[in-house]
């Protein structure tokens, strides 16, 4: 989901640096929670098994431009699931550096941007999941439903932080609105697949009970928050 270049650009990027520094310091919260739940190490080995799916994703996975953005499977629902909220920001965070560094640097001035669109999505499916998911099911247990819920939850927020960004650099004219509904149109495909693959992924987990007790993976994947 790169912005595209110039979208956002001048004294308006000022307003990116704000959001994105927000965006790291929910990331820090959340991630002194997990800490504080399982350890330093899990934290950093859940957080680097989850920054080389998201380069995965990133470079790997069908990917293509369309309108004032690029749209990409990124899966937020299935790294949260598995690994946590934490481990998933400062992957999400870590991957779309390394893409910048190595293989997009045009897309480095709107770190501050990307970034905050896809950090904040995930913070908001993190709240949802504490709402609609009833603590004595753990994750590997979850419906569809639930599953289709957390993915609109962070596909509609790429979509809401893309628009927002493209209103804010470059107003409301014609063929603005229409390229952020050409976006929003072909990103929100992606909510026709995500819970698919969030749920075969649970469903192979449920199949991997060794990783039952691990600190290396989302503690309620396997078991309740009871």
């Amino acid at each position: 989901m790169h912005i595209e270049a110039g979208v956002v650009q001048g004294a308006k990027m000022v307003l990116s640096y704000g959001t994105a520094a927000v965006s790291f310091g929910i990331a820090a919260k959340l991630a002194v929670d997990n800490i504080k739940q399982s350890g330093m190490v899990p934290m950093v080995a859940k957080t680097l098994m989850a920054t080389v799916l998201v380069f995965m994703f990133f470079q790997v996975l069908p990917h293509y431009p369309v309108g004032v953005s690029e749209v990409h499977f990124i899966l937020g629902s299935t790294l949260f699931l598995i690994f946590g909220a934490a481990p998933a920001a400062f992957a999400l965070a870590a991957g779309l550096l390394l893409q910048g560094l190595f293989f997009a640097p045009f897309d480095l001035p709107q770190y501050g941007v990307n970034v905050t669109t896809l950090l904040m999505p995930l913070f908001a499916m993190s709240l949802l999941a504490k709402r609609i998911i009833p603590q004595n099911i753990a994750y590997k247990d979850i419906a569809y439903k639930d599953a289709l819920k957390l993915s609109l939850t962070f596909q509609s927020g790429i979509v809401a932080w893309v628009a927002f960004w493209a209103f804010y650099g470059q107003g409301f004219g014609v063929e603005n609105l229409s390229a952020v509904f050409s976006f929003g149109a072909a990103y929100m495909s992606v909510v026709l697949l995500e819970p698919l693959v969030d749920l075969a992924v649970l469903a192979g987990a449920k199949t991997l009970s060794s990783f039952q007790n691990s600190s290396y993976v989302e503690q309620r994947l396997y078991n309740s928050a009871k």
